[in-house]
């Protein structure tokens, strides 16, 4: 199978392109049976696919990307093209999405995932990750690449947990008014991608090893609404930074062995450099790095917002 991003052939089966990570399928909405990008029609069923369905021009990450993170990417473009990098990758969309594009209407339904990725990429920016691709129906992101960050994880779980707490909060909305029971759903993982040409309109392409990505993807489709998961991978390089459920092993499609799936939970006990250095003055310590300050005050912003929803009495 033929990815329509970047030309990659793929075996028969695969979900995700196993060169750029970009979606191979999507889901019929009558019979669920899974096409190829670009075709019109079901081939299990018959049925019209919806428009989401179709392969169409991605925006261009120029139009959604922060006028600072711009910057960095492109100042240090032709230091990154080519180098190996560790980063964490994030999984975000909406579970049952065809269902409850069936149930709305289509204009209805567009409002609610415009507010839904505005949610999405605006938590990713807020810890300096990147939105590498959208899925139709949610989001992959990277941390650690193309801004360079040896505390990737940790920006990746701050985001997940700032993301989660906002997409509740949302869902809940959307439950009052107009009355859709959305839920939600993402995954982390962590590992290597080799970073390719980088385009002055901030189009980037990204040789990420199979694993690294599906990993992610798969351990995003085993969580539970509302929730974030990750896995082995990601958890040893937090652990302690935050507070994770140990979900125990589970048996992944394409992987040789079981994985370790963690429920991440909330903020552990450790500090990170970025929390201690705040301790010693915040001001200074933004005077000295705004790219540390930016994610000081995201993690100390997202704290206290925890500590004062804990104290706040009950309606």
């Amino acid at each position: 199978m033929r990815c329509h991003s970047c030309g990659f052939e793929n075996a028969s089966g695969i979900k995700f392109c196993g060169e750029c990570g970009a979606l191979l399928k999507v889901k019929c909405s009558s019979c669920g049976f899974e096409n190829a990008l670009g075709i019109k029609f079901c081939g299990e069923c018959g049925k019209p696919l919806a428009e989401v369905a179709k392969p169409g021009a991605p925006p261009s990450p120029a139009s959604y990307t922060p006028k600072h993170l711009a910057e960095k990417i492109l100042q240090s473009k032709s230091a990154l093209e080519g180098e190996r990098k560790q980063v964490t990758v994030l999984f975000a969309d909406v579970k049952g999405s065809m269902e409850l594009a069936e149930q709305l209407d289509p204009e209805e339904w567009h409002e609610i995932l415009d507010r839904f990725f505005q949610i999405l990429t605006d938590g990713v920016h807020r810890f300096e990750g990147t939105v590498n691709q959208y899925t139709g129906d949610g989001i992959m992101a990277l941390f650690g690449a193309p801004i360079a960050h040896e505390d990737h994880a940790q920006r990746a779980c701050y985001a997940a947990l700032s993301l989660r707490d906002r997409l509740r909060q949302y869902a809940d909305e959307l439950r009052v008014a107009p009355g859709v029971n959305f839920s939600f759903r993402l995954g982390l993982n962590s590992g290597e991608v080799v970073v390719g040409r980088i385009g002055d309109d901030l189009r980037m392409d990204y040789t990420a090893q199979r694993h690294t990505v599906g990993l992610a993807e798969r351990v995003e489709q085993l969580a539970s609404p509302g929730s974030a998961y990750l896995t082995e991978h990601t958890a040893r390089l937090v652990s302690g930074f935050f507070r994770l459920r140990d979900l125990g092993r589970f048996e992944i499609r394409g992987g040789r062995d079981p994985l370790g799936v963690f429920e991440l939970e909330g903020v552990g006990p450790l500090r990170t450099s970025l929390e201690a250095a705040r301790s010693r003055g915040f001001s200074r310590f933004v005077g000295r790095s705004d790219e540390e300050g930016v994610v000081m005050h995201a993690g100390h912003a997202y704290e206290q917002a925890t500590k004062w929803h804990e104290r706040r009495p009950p309606d």
